[in-house]
């Protein structure tokens, strides 16, 4: 189903004093997995990207009126290229963003860059168009997938561990998961597991994980996934005896919420976390959570942030999109205030960035929390750039 963020109620009596043309909001396509084990994962995208507009009274973006086409692509692939090519042929849209799984990215986004449009990554961020399939009209606010996994690979040596038993789906996000945690771990694999991505039962690899023995656990089960195999892995008493290192989508405050005293002592990486003590970041937090009563997750922050750059560029043009060029620039400056701190492009459009360790502990009141240590990775890019050429 379709949803409109409606625009201002002033932008509506702006319509009726002006020609029609005038005042037309420039359109947003926003794909994004609402429904099944992930769907809360493009909630919150879609909340942090709604976020954003709030601050501007609703329905604005750098101070152009836009309207947000909201979609549920079901994570079918078929479902976001129908969508994708409603947006771009009825209803105009010339900037999409939203998508949530690198299945759903890699055949959808490549029909958005032939139109001449612009795909606005707020979450999935395959290894191909970040190399040699690059593409000036494509940019990526959230991370690399190998970059966001190199990050628990760090993390994980720099925790002492040697031997570590890996896994995650078998779609491309999985795979360049392992390969970044891989690049960077400097101890032994003792096996590397590919899960399916509808998975709910992990019974076999828990199996395997015993009978491995190693003396750490890295998974990127994304969404629903992580859930349920983090509760297994529990239940199966593996929790007490073999440490897990993860990355921030296997273990964030809406997993969190559903998990509990499970998840403490997990170490995770992460580029955001909802303590970081910047000015950006704490009217977001505040706002977020007065806004829809929870805490942001890192896709959350990804929503915001994306917003936030799509506002600086429409600002520069003054929402006028056949500036292409101009527009385009105006991205690449990336001249907004990212709720992570520092953040900037790199030669592939993809986020150069801070990386953080962080663990499950409880605070003051004995609740869980997800507290940040400190830096494992600074000014960190990805390693497919040097295969980009505009």
């Amino acid at each position: 189903m379709r949803v409109w963020h409606a625009v201002a109620a002033g932008l509506a009596a702006a319509v009726l004093a002006a020609p029609a043309h005038a005042a037309d909001p420039v359109r947003i396509g926003f794909i994004t997995t609402l429904s099944g084990p992930g769907g809360y994962i493009g909630e919150d995208a879609r909340d942090g990207f709604y976020q954003a507009m709030e601050e501007e009274g609703g329905g604005r973006l750098g101070g152009v009126a836009v309207a947000v086409l909201v979609d549920d692509d079901g994570l079918s692939v078929d479902k976001a290229k129908q969508i994708a090519e409603r947006d771009l042929k009825r209803e105009k849209t010339r900037i999409l963003t939203g998508i949530i799984f690198s299945n759903v990215l890699n055949a959808t986004v490549p029909a958005v860059l032939e139109a001449g449009a612009f795909y606005i990554s707020l979450n999935a961020a395959t290894s191909n168009f970040a190399g040699s399939e690059c593409n000036r009209n494509y940019f990526v606010v959230s991370w690399q997938n190998d970059s966001l996994h190199e990050s628990a690979g760090q993390n994980a040596t720099d925790l002492g561990y040697h031997r570590a038993f890996i896994l995650a789906p078998n779609y491309q996000a999985g795979k360049d998961a392992l390969a970044g945690f891989k690049r960077m771990f400097k101890g032994e694999i003792v096996a590397e597991v590919y899960t399916r991505l509808d998975s709910t039962d992990f019974g076999a690899e828990l199996a395997q994980i015993r009978a491995a023995k190693p003396d750490v656990v890295f998974q990127f089960e994304p969404g629903g996934l992580g859930i349920a195999f983090l509760k297994q892995y529990v239940q199966a008493g593996l929790k007490g005896s073999v440490p897990m290192v993860v990355a921030a989508p296997s273990m964030e405050s809406r997993t969190l919420a559903a998990v509990g005293e499970a998840a403490l002592g997990i170490h995770v990486s992460a580029h955001w976390n909802a303590d970081f003590d910047n000015p950006a970041n704490r009217r977001f937090v505040a706002a977020f959570i007065a806004r829809y009563h929870r805490t942001p997750t890192l896709y959350a922050a990804q929503g915001y942030d994306t917003a936030r750059l799509i506002a600086s560029a429409l600002k520069a043009v003054a929402g006028d999109l056949s500036r292409t060029d101009d527009f385009r620039a105006a991205l690449r400056r990336a001249d907004f205030a990212s709720v992570r701190g520092a953040f900037r492009f790199g030669p592939n459009q993809h986020p150069i960035q801070d990386w953080y360790g962080m663990v499950v502990d409880k605070d003051s009141a004995g609740v869980p929390e997800i507290r940040t240590l400190g830096k494992v990775l600074a000014n960190h890019g990805d390693v497919y750039a040097k295969d980009c050429h505009m």
